[in-house]
C-alpha cells in the first residue's frame, strides 16, 4: 500500500516537472509574427500597423472597438472606437491567414476627470484648463448636449461666410 502511494506521488511529481519544462521551453521558443503582442490603443486614438506582403482582405472582428482604413505602401491606421478587445486578420487571395493581431482598447490617460452626480457622469479633459470631454459611459444627456454642440460648430463652420 505504502509503494502505491509512493509511485503515485513520484508519478504526480514527474508530471508537474514535466509540465514545467514544456512551459519553459515553450517560452523559450521564437514568436511568430501571427502570435504577435497585442496592438494597445486608447480610445478615440489612432495608430500606425503595418501589413505583411500580399494582403487582398482585412477583416475587423468588432468594428465597434476597433477600425482600420487601409492606407498605401501596406500600412492601416488603427482607431480605437470602443472599450475592449478585438481582433484583426489579414488574408491573401486564397483566404490564407497572414496575420491575427489582438486589438486591445483602454480608457483615455493624462489630464481626464471625471465628474459624477449620482449614477451621471460627465468626462472632462483638462489639458491646461477643463473642458468637456464625451466618453463612453458618460450620462446620455450629457455626451447628447456636448455631441449637438460640437455638430452645431462644425457645421457652422463649414458654411461660407456672409458677404
Amino acid at each position: 500500500m505504502k509503494a502505491k502511494m509512493l509511485r503515485r506521488a513520484d508519478s504526480k511529481a514527474a508530471r508537474m516537472a514535466l509540465a514545467l519544462f514544456l512551459a519553459a521551453a515553450v517560452s523559450l521558443l521564437p514568436r511568430s509574427a501571427q502570435a504577435a503582442e497585442a496592438l494597445e490603443i486608447v480610445l478615440d486614438q489612432a495608430t500606425i500597423m503595418k501589413l505583411p506582403d500580399k494582403v487582398s482582405t482585412i477583416v475587423v472582428g468588432n468594428p465597434m472597438i476597433a477600425d482600420v482604413a487601409v492606407q498605401s505602401g501596406g500600412l492601416v491606421v488603427v482607431t480605437g472606437k470602443g472599450y475592449g478587445s478585438t481582433n484583426v486578420i489579414a488574408l491573401d487571395r486564397t483566404g490564407t491567414v497572414l496575420m491575427e493581431r489582438s486589438i486591445v482598447v483602454s480608457g483615455p490617460v493624462g489630464p481626464v476627470v471625471s465628474v459624477y452626480r449620482g449614477m451621471e457622469r460627465e468626462t472632462y479633459s483638462c489639458t491646461p484648463n477643463c473642458e468637456r470631454r464625451i466618453t463612453l459611459g458618460d450620462s446620455a444627456n450629457y455626451f447628447t448636449a456636448t455631441i449637438s454642440q460640437s455638430d452645431t460648430r462644425n457645421n457652422n463652420a463649414g458654411k461660407a461666410p456672409a458677404r
